[in-house]
């Protein structure tokens, strides 16, 4: 038994200790980053039910803003952050929505909400909302904390968690020059090794998302069992940095990785930096505070 799996017997990621660790290390992440000994604090939502480096994009980008996103339940949070994750906010949700997705795309009523960012045009449109608002995975704000580093791998592959024992992937993965990137892993271990090969193929959303911001070219797949939802979250995505084309590979037991490198593309760069752009100038408008009784909750914890 590896020593992470011991640590999961004894305590499991969702349990309160092991939430409060979480929450102290943001903590600690964001006051180091911050040029104020008081790091802002965000109450705020994403999914942290289980190891997925997607799902914990949200406090590990924010940190890097100086701002401390301490998880909490939908009903009481300040905002929605990265992820397929408005189906799950109440319809008395008045906080604010940054960046978030929807997972299947059929219409959602959030009257009290504010939009400040969606993921895509899709999520825009299932919302109701016709304002102006940012679009963008938050995901892509990697492109100012992180770079591409010199290639160990010629391709990586991405599997979403669903997707490890997959045949095909397995199959490619055994290939020269081609490694496996383990989305259990924290954000910036995640991060490092993208940014280590020269294309990426995923069956993970934030695979894709995470080449783009660091400029290395990628192409995603689909495979069984089907992620909840379907595509959706990726058309949603590529609405906004492919407009008009898609980098879906279908995959069969006989592609090889010459076969993957040759569908491999990047995002369209005019959209990728309005991306950018958009979402960085929402982040002043987040609801944050620098009450003392939010500090005393990242460190034990907000009651869900």
């Amino acid at each position: 038994m590896s020593a992470r799996e011991r640590v999961d017997s004894r305590w499991p990621y969702d349990s309160p200790s092991r939430r409060r660790a979480r929450a102290a290390r943001r903590l600690v992440d964001a006051t180091a980053r911050s040029r104020s000994v008081s790091p802002r604090i965000l109450p705020a939502y994403w999914w942290d039910g289980h190891p997925n480096f997607g799902d914990a994009l949200t406090p590990w980008i924010l940190a890097r803003y100086g701002i401390a996103a301490v998880h909490t339940s939908p009903r009481v949070a300040r905002m929605s952050g990265v992820g397929s994750i408005v189906e799950q906010l109440p319809a008395t949700f008045n906080g604010v929505i940054w960046g978030s997705g929807l997972l299947r795309g059929e219409p959602v009523d959030l009257p009290q909400a504010r939009v400040l960012a969606v993921r895509g045009p899709l999520t825009k449109a299932a919302l109701g909302v016709a304002d102006d608002v940012a679009l963008g995975d938050p995901g892509i704000l990697v492109a100012r904390h992180a770079t591409r580093r010199r290639a160990r791998w010629g391709l990586g592959i991405v599997p979403h968690g669903f997707h490890r024992r997959d045949e095909a992937l397995r199959d490619v993965s055994t290939s020269r020059g081609v490694t496996v990137v383990d989305v259990a892993r924290g954000p910036g271990a995640v991060i490092g090794h993208i940014a280590e090969c020269s294309a990426i193929l995923s069956t993970s959303l934030h695979g894709l998302i995470i080449a783009d911001g660091l400029g290395i070219p990628a192409a995603w797949a689909q495979r069984r069992p089907a992620l909840w939802g379907g595509d959706f979250k990726f058309r949603d995505y590529e609405a906004v940095m492919t407009p008009g084309r898609t980098r879906e590979i279908h995959l069969t037991q006989g592609t090889g990785v010459r076969d993957i490198e040759l569908g491999v593309a990047g995002p369209d760069g005019d959209a990728r930096e309005e991306a950018i752009r958009s979402l960085e100038e929402t982040i002043p408008l987040l609801p944050t505070t620098t009450e003392r009784v939010w500090r005393s909750f990242a460190l034990r914890g907000v009651p869900e």
